[in-house]
């Protein structure tokens, strides 16, 4: 029975191709078999770095990681060295991967890296706020009180945040910010790392908004947002339900009072309209 293989992630450039390392290179061109997140893209990169993709190109994206990962294991166990690429930067970081490591991992078969380009400590380190704790947010989920509550804890967060957003749903993720951190906070958008037309814009929130409405944005996007204030703590909801009741006993609009509420508590201000609301049919 042959010695068990091995699974290496291979980092690949964020957009320029030069970035890609000699040793990224070397294991593409002696893998078993090369799995990817979308084979023509690799072919792509393939043929940039003089490596043959021949017959060894399986497709492994995000709608068939968990099917996929039981046969990867299989060429693994078998002996074969499995190189594994997505699109752009590091596998399994806001991109499929995971999977495939915890069932190698799960198999006790060996994993390796190669690292290499990485879009959020690239728009990190060049977005000019505090670099040594960071939370990297990725995505934020689409819509619903998950996404709140994440906006919430960005507001709160004592680290810088990192934010990976499609050009057609930056606006909306700004305005999202703007209600839950205030229009003050800082925040650095960089769109189009490492490529030609790279480019990183620095200023308020509020400022963020009034200029990605007139000069819609480009490519694909990181959003920094600065850190802020310590020992911010989230309000429970019988804290925001109680100061909630005593606004409205006083007669203060709906308007008015969730906008105190989301100023005193640094929570969004959809939370706190929900908690006057809330008050309001109770009374």
């Amino acid at each position: 029975m042959s010695e068990p293989g091995v699974l290496v992630l291979v980092a690949t450039p964020i957009g320029n191709l030069g970035d890609l390392s000699p040793r990224a290179v070397e294991v593409l061109r002696t893998a078993d078999v090369i799995a990817a997140e979308d084979t023509r893209r690799t072919r792509g990169l393939l043929t940039h770095a003089g490596v043959s993709a021949g017959r060894r190109l399986r497709a492994v994206h995000g709608h068939n990681e968990r099917a996929r990962a039981a046969a990867i294991v299989e060429e693994v166990k078998a002996g074969k060295q499995v190189a594994y690429v997505t699109d752009a930067g590091m596998p399994g970081v806001s991109d499929p991967g995971e999977r495939l490591v915890r069932a190698c991992v799960d198999a006790g078969l060996r994993v390796e890296v190669v690292p290499g380009p990485s879009a959020a400590l690239t728009a990190l380190v060049l977005s000019g706020f505090p670099t040594e704790r960071f939370a990297f947010e990725g995505f934020l989920p689409r819509r619903g009180r998950e996404r709140n509550d994440r906006l919430e804890a960005i507001a709160r967060e004592e680290r810088t945040a990192v934010l990976f957003e499609a050009p057609h749903r930056l606006l909306r993720t700004v305005a999202d910010l703007v209600e839950a951190c205030g229009g003050e906070r800082h925040v650095a958008v960089a769109r189009e790392l490492t490529k030609l037309h790279e480019e990183v814009w620095r200023g308020t929130l509020a400022e963020a908004s009034e200029h990605f409405d007139r000069i819609p944005p480009r490519g694909e996007i990181v959003v920094i947002v600065e850190p802020g204030d310590e020992g911010a703590a989230a309000p429970t909801d019988d804290e925001l339900g109680w100061e909630a009741l005593a606004l409205v006993s006083k007669g203060i609009s709906t308007r008015e009072a969730a906008d105190r509420l989301a100023v005193r508590f640094r929570v969004s201000r959809r939370r706190a309209y929900e908690a006057v609301i809330a008050q309001r049919r109770a009374r």
